[in-house]
């Protein structure tokens, strides 16, 4: 009889979030009720149109439905070198230094991968994105540090608090879950902390044109060459099912990577990549948003404003984030009782425990439904009497 039990490491990884939270609303939905998602962040605004018009186009050529190359088309490496130059002004080689990935995500991953051996340390933010600690890790039977980010720090990570003999670190601003933003000068404290311990710094730098007022996110790059980045098309063009994203940095790091990668996939399809191009080259020459991303980027940003002002009327402290387009904010309560409650209104948010132990009591929503959605949800929660631990009733 055949044995068809996993394997060692993948018990010990923990089910992903948002499938778990996917199968609890599925329960309500077969109930009849009406569920408004602030889980996952899928943006809900819709691809350009220029860019899906030039990717079909670019799908109807037989010479861009073949295999692609592990490390991405030329033309869309120079795309993305180019943009660097403009958005950061850091200039790197399009030939040695930028990989094309399957989004962002699987790029974090196959990082490790290619350089961490078994027994080495990871360090990871806690509350971070669950690759970090999860998947990089285990797969590598690697140890994983995870450090944990405090709001009196402006949930920045501390490299004081750093074990120094790990051999990778993975940092991420603007920051998934909790939508904190950090400056140049924190980063280069970063990279010059990485350079005297000898860590490499893997720096997911996935949300830097989702930006709100004058604030716009800096490179690692822009601090120096021996680091590696991952970006992705998903969040700032709409295309997350496109599975579009890219690895730029040293050059030996992103040798380590295509040769990774080389073992696993084939590449991006190459008219998605054609869009890419598309997409990099709708920015101004000043490096400047696009028209279009900066109107999605306005409708975000009135999101936003309903979203918190409206959970502050509700009694929680919740702080305006200048990036992404999560909302992080203390319940009261455990995290799981707190989703619990919403998901039996008909809103799913999600847990910060599911970040990292230490956001024990946290929730991350996005603002990925239309303003009248998220007033929707807010009256819920008023006429369900959920309030925050600074609710002060008729006194306010």
């Amino acid at each position: 009889m055949v044995n068809y039990e996993q394997s060692e490491r993948l018990r010990k990884l923990p089910p992903y979030l948002f499938v778990r939270l996917e199968e609890l609303a599925d329960v309500k939905r077969k109930e009849g009720m009406d569920m408004i998602d602030f889980g996952i962040g899928d943006p809900d605004l819709p691809t350009p149109d220029k860019i899906v018009k030039s990717m079909q186009i670019a799908a109807e050529d037989n010479d861009n439905q073949k295999y692609s190359s592990s490390q991405g088309e030329a033309d869309l490496r120079e795309a993305i070198a180019k943009w660097y130059s403009k958005r950061f002004c850091v200039e790197v080689d399009p030939k040695t230094q930028v990989c094309v990935t399957l989004g962002s995500k699987e790029a974090i991953f196959n990082i490790s991968q290619a350089f961490v051996n078994p027994g080495e340390t990871i360090i990871a933010p806690s509350p971070g994105y669950p690759v970090y600690s999860g998947a990089s890790a285990l797969f590598n039977e690697a140890k994983c540090v995870r450090i944990p980010l405090r709001a009196e720090d402006g949930w920045l990570l501390d490299v004081d608090r750093c074990p120094t003999d790990a051999k990778m670190l993975y940092i991420n601003y603007p920051n998934n879950p909790t939508g904190a933003t950090c400056d140049l000068q924190y980063l280069q404290k970063v990279y010059d902390w990485c350079q005297r311990t000898g860590t490499i710094a893997c720096y997911d730098n996935a949300y830097s044109e989702m930006c709100y007022g004058d604030y716009r996110a800096p490179s690692m790059l822009q601090a120096g060459p021996d680091c590696i980045e991952f970006g992705s098309f998903s969040k700032t063009f709409n295309m997350t099912g496109y599975r579009l994203g890219y690895a730029v940095g040293h050059p030996d790091l992103v040798a380590g990577l295509k040769k990774c990668k080389g073992q696993i996939d084939s590449g991006a399809p190459i008219f998605i990549q054609k869009a890419g191009i598309t997409a990099l080259g709708m920015y101004h020459d000043d490096g400047s948003l696009p028209s279009v991303i900066k109107n999605n980027m306005d409708i975000y940003a009135e999101r936003r404003k309903v979203l918190v002002e409206g959970l502050r009327d509700l009694g929680f402290d919740v702080a305006m984030p200048k990036g992404t387009f999560y909302v992080w904010f203390d319940c009261g309560i455990p995290s799981d009782e707190f989703t619990a409650n919403m998901i039996n209104l008909g809103i799913i948010v999600t847990p910060g425990p599911g970040f990292g132990d230490s956001a024990e009591g946290y929730i991350r929503m996005t603002v990925t439904e239309p303003t009248e959605r998220i007033k929707e949800a807010l009256a819920r929660m008023k006429r369900a009497s959920v309030h925050g631990p600074c609710y002060a009733g008729d006194a306010q």
